[in-house]
């Protein structure tokens, strides 16, 4: 069986690729861009068979698509401090927008990665039902990026023969090494307590949360890439979808959670939200994840203490990668 992976260097797509081989899948092939050294370490040692730079992927399509079985779409970019909309038009909009004709046209069923980003600030809740998509109103380009793919896809009468888009909320976990600001309150946490004894969070700006009470949905990438190997086999149910844990916890929660994993005494203060994002930040988010229960999902998620610990003790403190 042949899959194709995009965004293969990168956080969630080098986890997957290690749940694949787990699962003994060795023929995939990596589509990204593969220029920097440090996110390329995410997929050494691991078993696929060829690499493709994603701006000729389409090219190199047009002689290959008919040998490829299954597609997981996890590239894109997905920086929140990024503003100009051209660069997820091209990244994250259209190129999904081609991946979705490429599937639709050879028979190759698709998974690709939406955000709870698409939900704004909230107003309109947490659930996955079709109906809401077309008025959610995200606070950034990157979360516009998403729902307008959503959008565009619900309303295509050429499909995939099997395809669902997922709306991962707060992902962490081993690989994200690369990720610099755009890394998990977890992995900042660990630093900063390492380097300093301490952890510093956002203060709260709105009256009705307090300090480090602001509210989310984290998800360990083991879980996360669970699911999606249970969609690749069982094909149940095109969609979209919620991938969280249906289970919101602190910020101070997950601090607190790095603190005992180091066994270090908690010391944990507030400093303001940068500016360039206060507006954008989204205080309270929790998935609705009925919909994923309905079609026979029902295994559990890592408490977050115990994800925590894992990803603190098994691979930060070792530095070492999934």
């Amino acid at each position: 069986m042949s899959i194709i992976l995009t965004g293969a260097a990168g956080f969630i797509g080098s986890n997957l690729l290690s749940k694949l081989n787990d699962e003994g899948f060795s023929d995939i092939i990596l589509v990204d861009d593969f220029s920097n050294p440090e996110k390329n370490k995410n997929f050494e040692g691991k078993k696929f068979i060829d690499k493709i730079h994603r701006n000729i992927f389409f090219n190199w399509t047009k002689e290959n698509a008919k040998s490829i079985d299954f597609i997981f779409h996890i590239g894109a970019r997905t920086d929140t401090t990024e503003f100009d909309k051209s660069i997820f038009d091209k990244l994250n909009l259209n190129y999904t927008k081609n991946i979705w004709k490429l599937c639709s046209e050879n028979n190759i069923p698709l998974i690709y990665a939406s955000s709870a980003a698409t939900y704004g600030d909230g107003n309109l809740g947490y659930s996955d039902n079709h109906k809401i998509i077309e008025n959610l109103k995200p606070l950034n380009p990157y979360g516009e990026s998403k729902n307008e793919f959503d959008k565009w896809a619900l309303k295509q009468s050429e499909k995939p023969p099997y395809w669902a888009g997922m709306k991962f909320f707060n992902v962490f976990g081993p690989n994200e090494y690369h990720k610099e600001r755009m890394a998990s309150v977890i992995f900042h946490s660990f630093n900063q307590i390492k380097k300093t004894g301490e952890m510093k969070l956002f203060r709260s700006h709105r009256p009705d949360y307090k300090d480090g009470e602001q509210i989310r949905d984290f998800i360990y990438v083991k879980d996360l890439v669970n699911v999606l190997f249970f969609l690749m086999k069982t094909k149940k149910q095109p969609g979209i979808y919620n991938l969280g844990t249906g289970k919101a916890r602190t910020f101070l929660d997950l601090t607190k959670a790095v603190f005992k994993a180091l066994e270090i005494e908690e010391n944990i203060s507030f400093i303001d939200t940068p500016e360039d994002i206060r507006d954008k930040y989204q205080y309270y988010t929790q998935a609705e994840m009925q919909k994923l229960k309905n079609i026979g999902y029902a295994e559990k998620y890592m408490e977050l203490e115990d994800a925590t610990a894992d990803y603190v003790k098994n691979y930060l403190m070792k530095n070492v990668y999934n």
